[in-house]
């Protein structure tokens, strides 16, 4: 019997760097939580916020400017980068980053606020540089659809990326937005293979339908591309050509990818789940993520943290390249125009 909780990407919560204690759960702790008359359901943390950009001065995201409305992700993914930024908070990496939202409820207030300050130089702020802004708690909060509407209001630049389809609740907004040329938008796709993505994304729409938000936001004027992200060898690298292709038909205009890297707790996380979900590949898996990074899961050299290095990942290079070039021939994509941008009081012309 499988007592790991459904619908979660990790089945542990990994001992948290900061604290000296650490809490370990049991079979039988799986087991009550799967009866809904007491299974906590995710719990979302309301606060109030000091700060909410964040600029990243990263040779590998150079003045890179993101706006993150949520803590934690539900989505679950279990390769997600983020994961150990919830130890800083006092959780876990594991099941509490899956099941612990913390929701900035005053990000509207401070982005407005943001924008009114005279320090405010326009530039292009991306949301969701960490967790997915149009994770489940989004339908309720609409966080993201408030900054939104304050971008179009002070006509500053903005991107989204998600694997969400929540997004085209908004693509009135999108539409708006794009007749100005301010907004970018992204979708990741690590795997068309519905069994593959169930388990490295469990509380994530299909690859069809993520396609399928390509397609609709496109129509609706939205530059679109997408994120082939991570690559994890022995498991979806050989779906690059395939990805890139269905996104290009679909109207996309580009895609990137990321080689996976286990960093801090991630790599205890992923290793249960990886001889839990594919016990005869699993070494494989391993042993060729280390051979992307000089023999480590995890290699946080700026240049080579995100595409790794050595044959394998110049094979992944090579694959996305090809396929970039053959699919996406004579694809441009309009820089954003930060050229418009006013702050509240300023008067437009038309």
């Amino acid at each position: 019997m499988d007592n790991r909780a459904r619908g979660r990407g990790a089945a542990i919560n990994p001992h948290n760097k900061f604290f000296k204690q650490s809490t370990e759960y049991t079979s039988e702790d799986w087991q009550q939580w799967e009866d809904p008359e007491v299974n906590p359901k995710t719990q979302f943390i309301e606060e109030e916020s000091k700060t909410l950009l964040s600029v990243s001065d990263s040779p590998d995201l150079g003045n890179f400017h993101s706006v993150n409305p949520y803590r934690g992700c539900e989505h679950g993914c279990i390769y997600c980068y983020a994961r150990n930024s919830h130890e800083y908070w006092g959780f876990s990496a594991g099941l509490d980053f899956e099941t612990k939202i913390v929701v900035k409820k005053n990000a509207p207030q401070l982005l407005e606020k943001l924008f009114n300050s005279k320090k405010w130089q326009p530039t292009s702020i991306h949301i969701s540089g960490n967790t997915d802004c149009y994770q489940p708690g989004e339908k309720k909060y609409r966080i993201t659809r408030q900054l939104l509407e304050i971008c179009l209001r002070y006509r500053n630049p903005v991107s989204v990326l998600t694997k969400n389809a929540l997004i085209l609740r908004d693509v009135d907004i999108f539409e708006k937005l794009a007749k100005l040329n301010l907004v970018h938008g992204a979708i990741s796709i690590t795997s068309l293979n519905e069994d593959l993505r169930h388990k490295l994304e469990p509380r994530t729409v299909t690859g069809k339908r993520r396609l399928q938000v390509v397609k609709t936001l496109t129509e609706a004027g939205v530059p679109m591309g997408v994120m082939t992200a991570p690559i994890i060898p022995g498991l979806n690298d050989h779906e690059i050509p395939t990805i890139i292709e269905a996104a290009a038909e679909n109207g996309a205009l580009w895609a990137n990818y990321t080689v996976v890297r286990l960093n801090g707790a991630i790599a205890t996380i992923f290793d249960e789940w990886v001889h839990h979900h594919f016990p005869d590949r699993a070494a494989k898996v391993l042993n060729q993520i280390k051979e992307c990074h000089g023999g480590k899961v995890n290699d946080s050299r700026a240049g080579y943290r995100m595409v790794g290095e050595g044959n394998f990942a110049e094979h992944i290079r090579q694959l996305h390249h090809l396929a970039c070039r053959k699919f996406f021939k004579g694809s441009e994509i309009p820089e954003l125009d930060a050229t418009q941008f006013m702050r509240a009081g300023q008067m437009r012309l038309f």
